[in-house]
């Protein structure tokens, strides 16, 4: 890979992550994607006493169309209950197709939460907090991910064309979303703007079009 496109491409991911620091809340909810590792977080923080339940959330998206034999989200309870989380403390919605349907989803079935822990993927918590907030506006809402580092986010089935082409789409959302009430507005750097210019004109816009 030419290294103006791996140096663009890191800046977009740097600009993505979120990272909240995690205290005690009510429910931590797993969007559910092709990365597992996202259970597997989800798994650790419950184990670690942050909330006494998981709600994990997804049917399946443009890039997971078969890659699992049931939902996003069953799978992903699968995984957490193999990671030893008891399955009266794992909520399923088997339904959502994109990050706005996981977060109404979510809300309508979680009453009375106060707190919630998101968890996602790395490259895509700047969207989720830009949703969450649009979206369930009265709820605390801390967003986290795998800590997972740039050169090992890629995997067999999402190979890293594919990672820089979802994050050169959600600038994209980040931009347009908010007019269209489906997320807050937010600052997004010129230095990220040049990046994800740079990333298209070298072909990497698959997500541009795509509904995520």
């Amino acid at each position: 890979m030419p290294r103006s496109i791996a140096a663009a491409a890191r800046i977009l991911w740097e600009y993505h992550l979120v990272y909240d620091e995690l205290v005690p809340s009510d429910l931590i909810i797993g969007l559910g994607s092709y990365d597992l590792r996202v259970a597997d977080r989800c798994a650790q923080l419950f184990r670690l006493g942050l909330a006494p339940s998981i709600l994990f959330t997804g049917r399946a998206g443009n890039w997971t169309q078969g890659l699992y034999p049931s939902s996003e989200a069953e799978a992903f309870a699968a995984r957490a209950e193999a990671l030893g989380v008891p399955s009266d403390c794992i909520l399923v919605e088997p339904h959502a197709t994109n990050i706005g349907e996981n977060i109404r989803f979510a809300r309508s079935m979680s009453p009375g939460v106060a707190r919630v822990i998101i968890i996602t993927k790395p490259q895509t918590q700047r969207r989720a907090l830009a949703t969450v907030k649009a979206q369930w506006p009265e709820i605390s809402a801390l967003v986290s991910a795998p800590l997972t580092p740039f050169e090992q986010q890629p995997t067999a089935n999402y190979p890293l064309d594919m990672l820089i082409a979802e994050m050169v789409g959600d600038i994209r959302r980040i931009i347009d979303y908010p007019a269209l009430g489906f997320q807050i507005p937010q600052a997004v750097p010129d230095e990220v703007l040049r990046a994800c210019d740079h990333l298209v004109a070298h072909g990497h816009d698959g997500h541009l079009h795509a509904k995520l």
